[in-house]
C-alpha cells in the first residue's frame, strides 16, 4: 500500500517525508485555505513547492464545475510540474474531462466517489486514481471500507488498472482496513500515519529492555 499525506503544511510534508515511507500528496482547496494560501498564483507556487518535497503524485484540485474551465485548469495544473495529478469531481462533466485527459495523457484522481457505480464510470473514462471517501460514508452511517472491497472486486473482474485510492481516512485502524480490503493507496493526515507506530506491548517492551541494559552496565 501507498501512503499519500493529506495537507497543505509544508512542514508536516516534510516530516512524513523525513519518515521514508510517503509516497506522494493530495490536497484540496480546503487544506490551502488553511495554510492561509490565498489567491491563484500563491496557490499554484505551493503546489510547486509540495513537488519539490515530494518525489511522488501530488494531487491539485480545479474548481470549475463545467468541462471547458475543469479542462483549462487541468492543462494549467498538469504543467505545473510532471509529479501533478489533476483531482476531478465525480460528476458529468467530470467524467468527459477525465477521458480528455486520459487521451491526452494527463494523470487524473477523480474525487469525491462515494458508490461502486461511480468508480467504475471513473475507470471506465480512464481516471489514473479513484478517491472514494470512506470516513464521511462511515459519517453517514455506512460502511466505508466496504466500499472499498466492492471497488476492488469491480475493478479486478475486469481488469482496470485504476488505483483506488482510500480517502477521508480518520484513524490507524482505517488505514490497515483498507489494506485489508485491497486498496492500493491510503490518503491521510500525518497523525493517523504515526499512530501506526502506536501499541501498549511495544512500549511496556521497550522499556523492559531499558530497564535491564541499565542492569548489565
Amino acid at each position: 500500500m501507498k501512503f499519500f499525506i493529506d495537507t497543505a503544511n509544508l512542514e508536516q510534508i516534510k516530516e512524513a517525508e523525513a519518515l521514508g515511507v510517503l509516497d506522494g500528496v493530495t490536497t484540496n482547496p480546503s487544506l490551502m485555505a488553511k495554510e492561509g494560501i490565498k489567491g491563484e498564483a500563491a496557490v499554484l507556487k505551493h503546489y510547486v513547492d509540495i513537488c519539490n518535497i515530494v518525489d511522488g503524485p501530488v494531487s491539485a484540485e480545479v474548481l470549475s464545475t463545467d468541462f471547458d474551465g475543469i479542462v483549462r485548469e487541468g492543462e494549467a495544473l498538469a504543467k505545473l510540474h510532471k509529479n501533478i495529478v489533476v483531482k476531478v469531481p465525480m460528476i458529468k462533466e467530470g467524467i468527459k474531462a477525465i477521458k480528455y485527459f486520459s487521451d491526452k495523457g494527463i494523470k487524473t484522481n477523480c474525487t469525491l466517489v462515494f458508490s461502486a457505480g461511480q468508480a467504475l464510470l471513473a475507470a471506465k473514462a480512464g481516471a489514473t486514481m479513484v478517491s472514494p471517501f470512506i470516513g464521511r460514508i462511515d459519517d453517514s452511517n455506512w460502511d466505508g471500507v466496504q466500499l472499498i472491497e466492492q471497488i476492488v472486486q469491480v475493478y479486478e473482474n475486469y481488469g482496470f488498472v485504476t488505483e483506488i485510492l482510500a480517502a477521508s481516512i480518520r484513524s490507524p485502524l482505517h488505514i490497515v482496513q483498507c489494506a485489508e480490503a485491497g486498496a492500493d493507496i491510503a490518503t491521510c493526515p500525518l497523525t493517523s500515519i504515526e499512530g501506526l507506530f502506536k501499541h501498549p506491548l511495544t512500549d511496556i517492551g521497550l522499556a523492559k529492555f531499558l530497564e535491564d541494559a541499565k542492569k548489565m552496565g
